[in-house]
């Protein structure tokens, strides 16, 4: 996920098909036919300005959040919602009717960040990366967080360490890698990553909870030693946090009715 900005771009297309209610909107069924689309988005991000990089025809309605935006499709509002991939594929697994298209429109690699020179906690979470990946564990984590449909399932009980504490900043509203259950406990596929990275060190794993756009200052105030929460790995992230390997490849994805 990019930390929100202020929109450079306000393009509010409004038409008379929005005001009356959009009940005979043409579906969307291909990512070629997106270009001159209009676009619910949550505002106050910058998927407007990702959209207009690759289909500059696009026009855009603004909502409070990414739901929104997707009940707002589903409603005959919008034609399409855009957003990060994984928590589009997550809202459409909870509600029929709504599909992502399967190629993206933009790409993006996520990582989890450390501190510049923290090898030793950039080696772990690389560690853990690989290992899942090569013994078939990432693929029964994504059957886990992304289910083709319904709620995630609950979060794995992982035993970690007793030698000190690895203290992991999230911001838990970007289900399905971060995110509060119904226990009140943050959990997600990164709280997991992080769980077993932690787990890998011998430590106690301590979550700590943030908004997004605090992530990276807290990690290079010493506040937490590690954050994930959907990050999009950045060159200009680079200059200031240490990146661990991709563990997923997201992007800006298309939401349209089924």
């Amino acid at each position: 996920m990019r930390i929100p900005t202020r929109s450079l771009l306000i393009t509010i297309a409004v038409c008379g098909s929005v005001l009356a209610g959009c009940t005979a909107r043409e579906k969307v069924t291909a990512s070629d036919s997106l270009d001159g689309r209009q676009f619910g988005i949550p505002t106050g991000t910058v998927v407007d300005q990702l959209v207009l990089s690759k289909l500059p025809k696009a026009t855009f309605l603004y909502f409070t959040t990414v739901l929104d935006a997707a009940m707002a499709v589903k409603a005959g509002k919008v034609d399409v919602a855009a957003y990060d991939e994984p928590i589009l594929r997550n809202i459409a697994a909870k509600n029929p009717g709504l599909v992502v298209l399967p190629e993206k429109i933009t790409t993006d690699d996520y990582g989890f960040a450390v501190r510049l020179g923290d090898v030793e906690i950039k080696n772990a979470v690389d560690s853990v990366i690989h290992e899942v990946k090569a013994n078939g564990e990432y693929e029964q984590m994504v059957a886990r967080w992304l289910p083709a449909s319904g709620e995630p399932k609950p979060m794995p009980t992982i035993a970690t360490g007793t030698n000190g504490v690895l203290r992991f900043g999230t911001a838990a509203v970007t289900e399905p890698f971060s995110f509060v259950d119904a226990s009140r406990q943050v959990v997600g596929m990164d709280v997991e990553f992080a769980a077993r990275t932690a787990a890998k060190l011998g430590r106690r794993l301590e979550i700590v909870n943030m908004d997004f756009g605090a992530m990276i200052p807290a990690l290079m105030a010493g506040k937490v030693d590690m954050i994930g929460a959907c990050i999009t790995i950045t060159a200009e992230r680079r200059k200031s946090v240490l990146f661990s390997d991709t563990y997923y490849v997201g992007g800006i994805s298309a939401l349209v009715r089924q």
